[in-house]
């Protein structure tokens, strides 16, 4: 298993690339049943079976500079796994994986914000994480600001913020820091239309300049629109790949032939 996250973008090597990425959890049964079996188990460590759980078995992909990558597949499908792998949160249990650049990632709403403390407070706190400083968030502090469409409420604890208001300014946050390298997971369903419509040309404009984009949805539509190559993820392995109309298609003949087996 080989990991290489390389801080400053390398021209020579794609964004992201894995081979043969595998990540397996170990999930534990306890057969105990009364207060003395668990009692014993304490002593002995006996009475508890072991089984593997691989929500990656074999994926395999890379993405160059400015590509756009979409991935679907149903829930449980090691989609959450996979940007977990990508992030650092998590290692491979095999195979190797490079991430070449700075990345930026809008995970979960709200994630990397500290409740007590402003939504200007948290542009400074979250800039600092993504490794920009004072003076680089300064310059883009109103442009993040009237992104956000927070008006007075920037100034405001963010723990009496919607989940819309977190996910505008996280996605704000996200957006302005210049990654190399943006994942996005389910943020764009959060938010009314217009600041959908918003999200969507902010990322255009990221992909434009040169920007990776690695997003994961249910939105099928939105991976079609957005991006420009696609995979699906199921079983710990990717079922397809490819163009994102074909990769979709494909998903919707196998769930619609499922479900006239189950039916």
């Amino acid at each position: 298993m080989t990991v290489i996250r390389r801080g400053v973008y390398q021209p020579d090597e794609p964004v992201l690339e894995l081979s043969h990425v595998a990540r397996r959890f170990i999930k534990r049964r306890e057969r105990s049943r009364s207060f003395q079996d668990k009692f014993i188990r304490l002593l002995s460590r006996r009475n508890v079976d072991q089984e593997d759980f691989w929500p990656l078995r074999d994926v395999s992909f890379r993405l160059e500079r400015g590509q756009s990558l979409g991935v679907i597949g149903p829930n449980g499908a090691g989609k959450s796994t996979l940007l977990k792998l990508v992030t650092g949160i998590l290692v491979p249990t095999h195979g190797d994986l490079l991430v070449n650049g700075r990345i930026c990632s809008l995970l979960e709403l709200g994630a990397g914000f500290q409740p007590d403390l402003t939504g200007r407070e948290n542009i400074f706190l979250n800039g600092s994480i993504y490794g920009l400083n004072r003076r680089q968030m300064n310059e883009r502090l109103d442009s993040i600001i009237d992104f956000a469409e927070l008006g007075d409420f920037i100034d405001t604890p963010v723990r009496h913020y919607s989940s819309g208001m977190y996910v505008r300014l996280g996605f704000a946050v996200a957006i302005h820091t210049d990654p190399d390298l943006l994942l996005v997971d389910e943020v764009l369903a959060v938010g009314d239309q217009n600041f959908q419509h918003k999200c969507l040309n902010a990322i255009g404009r990221f992909r434009e300049g040169g920007g990776t984009l690695l997003l994961v949805s249910h939105d099928l539509d939105a991976i079609q629109s957005i991006c420009r190559q696609a995979i699906w993820l199921e079983g710990g392995l990717v079922q397809s790949a490819g163009d994102p109309n074909d990769v979709v298609m494909h998903y919707l003949r196998e769930q619609a032939r499922r479900a006239e087996e189950r039916a």
